[in-house]
């Protein structure tokens, strides 16, 4: 045997469910509903920005390592404003490549051989491999959806106090939180964030807060950050991205901002890899926001009119999905939509992998059949979860409607399915 072969630390996570779904849904007739990718243009001011900081010579050259200065500044100004404190640039801020950077930047930086990790299923997919890589066990607690109700939102799913404080041990060195939630859409409380708050304290644990979805969240819901919660600021790196923001995920620009003695951890792992990201592109993110910065607390604002736009896409999926006999869980925030397939009640015992989960096949089988892409949500669950969450997929609704017009044609669904298809976005 070769002795070329992986590094333990990568052991057993080479199954990826974008690299999987990607692949299949690569033909152009399929409809695809799955991956998060906006359809919408992102705002023009964006684009422009871009286009003119392209021009400038100076601007297409190395820019400092840890996050383009305008840029910082400008991420100083907005959350600053948000979080009610003074939140200096330079060391309380780290721009990196996209939310999976900071991610990877934190639990690098942070988490230790040996450390234990928090994870609240369902979770983004990446959590789980990023905690084994370095070297730490993930211990995950599922959220549990209130029983007895027809119409489910993302506030019915909770974590139960009592099953989350026997999580936390002494080897317990970090909880990730993900609020608004991917994939449910949940938005987490001021009750739930002290709960959790208030057992990071007490076991002095870490809390890495994936806020990615921030500005996404829909009439009548709040998004609290858990850093601006007593005794959180000290304990907390928040993570949030420009493609999220701006519609623009193609540009993969994300940051972390947290207190400057636990984001120098962060970027001495951004120095030993990346070491930076594109100059023009983070300075077209800076321009934006501090567009958006002027405008905080209006209608135009990009931060809040999105999420208007979207409520509408929402509402119009859910209420299809409920005419033809699916459940849907209604999101809070974000733009995915989790629905459960139990009343299509479709055999799938013929499918070639009997091991594989019933959610997993039902895509296979949506997308070879009926040329439309969803996303399997056991993806986002460990195996002992995978039994509670095996009924449901994952939609996403950031989509114009004139894309997927002329792929109806292909679709056999029954009418009213068809019909699904045509409103969802």
């Amino acid at each position: 045997m070769s002795r070329h072969t992986n590094s333990k630390r990568i052991e057993g996570l080479n199954k990826n469910v974008w690299v999987v779904f990607t692949a299949m849904t690569s033909d152009p007739s399929i409809v695809n509903l799955g991956q998060g990718k906006p359809d919408i243009p992102p705002p023009s001011y964006v684009k422009e920005a871009l286009a003119k900081a392209a021009s400038v010579d100076d601007l297409n050259q190395y820019t400092r390592g840890f996050g383009h200065p305008l840029l910082v500044k400008a991420l100083s100004q907005v959350y600053g404003k948000v979080c009610g404190r003074q939140i200096d640039p330079f060391k309380e801020i780290l721009v990196t490549v996209g939310g999976y950077g900071s991610l990877f930047s934190t639990i690098q930086g942070l988490v230790d051989e040996g450390d234990e990790v928090i994870i609240i299923e369902p979770f983004f997919d990446c959590y789980l491999p990023m905690v084994k890589m370095a070297g730490a066990k993930p211990v995950l607690i599922p959220l549990r959806v209130k029983s007895g109700k027809k119409t489910l939102t993302g506030a019915d799913w909770f974590l139960d106090p009592n099953e989350l404080a026997s999580k936390f041990s002494s080897k317990t060195k970090a909880i990730i939180l993900n609020t608004p939630n991917n994939p449910i859409g949940k938005v987490f409380t001021r009750e739930e964030l002290q709960m959790i708050a208030d057992l990071c304290i007490k076991h002095d644990t870490l809390c890495i807060s994936d806020e990615v979805y921030e500005w996404l969240v829909y009439k009548g819901h709040q998004h609290i950050k858990i850093a601006t919660l007593p005794g959180m600021w000290d304990r907390t790196i928040t993570i949030g991205s420009g493609g999220k923001t701006f519609s623009v995920t193609g540009w993969k620009l994300g940051w972390s901002i947290g207190p400057e003695h636990l984001i120098k951890h962060l970027q001495t792992v951004m120095q030993n890899s990346l070491y930076t990201c594109p100059t023009p592109l983070q300075e077209a993110l800076a321009q934006g926001l501090l567009h958006n910065f002027d405008l905080m607390g209006q209608p135009e604002c990009y931060f809040s009119s999105l999420s208007v736009e979207l409520e509408v896409k929402r509402d119009r999926l859910a209420a299809v999905l409920q005419e033809v006999g699916m459940t849907p869980i209604i999101p809070e925030g974000g733009y995915f939509m989790l629905v459960d397939v139990t009343s299509l009640n479709q055999d799938l015992s013929h499918m070639a992998d009997n091991d594989e989960a019933y959610d997993w096949k039902f895509v296979r089988w949506m997308i070879k059949e009926k040329k439309l892409a969803a996303i399997p949500v056991t993806a986002f669950v460990g195996d002992e979860s995978k039994k509670q969450f095996e009924k449901y997929i994952r939609f996403c609704f950031i989509k114009v409607n004139t894309k997927l017009s002329p792929k109806l044609r292909t679709l056999h669904f029954h009418p009213d399915l068809e019909r699904f298809v045509c409103v969802c976005v």
